[in-house]
């Protein structure tokens, strides 16, 4: 996501929600907010457990359903029995590697032209969000099958 955030940045974001700053929360949105590959929660946990070996995974939901509850940080669920969080709350659409399992923000603009007007009659559409899946020219896409080996 954007590594240009400062502790003061991240706490007057956390302030502004009205939530009261713990060493947890301020780990775990801080962790979100520097990356954008859109971790599960072992992953969080694992990460912030090197600098806070406090954390456990209860600790770690916990601060995520928090920070989900303000609108820090949003679950999501591209594939099933796994979710995984972001710090980018702003509308957007994902893509999948099948090959190497990266997940890419994909630009709201994108799919402008979407008409969700054209729905089958009774269908009252609140939000969506595109999944694109594919497989990615990146140069750490090793070819190695994701969830389909």
């Amino acid at each position: 996501m954007n590594s240009n955030y400062t502790a003061t940045n991240i706490k007057e974001e956390m302030q502004s929600k009205g939530l009261r700053i713990t060493p947890q929360r301020f780990a775990v949105y801080a962790n979100l907010l520097s990356r954008s590959d859109h971790p599960t929660v072992e992953e969080i946990l694992s990460e912030v457990n090197r600098e806070l070996p406090i954390s456990s995974k209860a600790t770690i939901y916990s601060a995520l359903t928090v920070l989900r509850e303000v609108g820090l940080v949003k679950e999501v669920l591209l594939e099933e029995g796994v979710t995984r969080y972001d710090a980018n709350v702003k509308p957007h659409h994902h893509f999948c590697c099948q090959k190497c399992g990266a997940i890419i923000d994909i630009d709201w603009e994108t799919f402008s032209n979407l008409q969700i007007d054209r729905l089958p009659p009774g269908i009252y559409p609140e939000s969506y969000e595109v999944i694109v899946k594919g497989t990615c020219s990146r140069e750490s896409c090793n070819g190695v099958l994701f969830n389909n080996e």
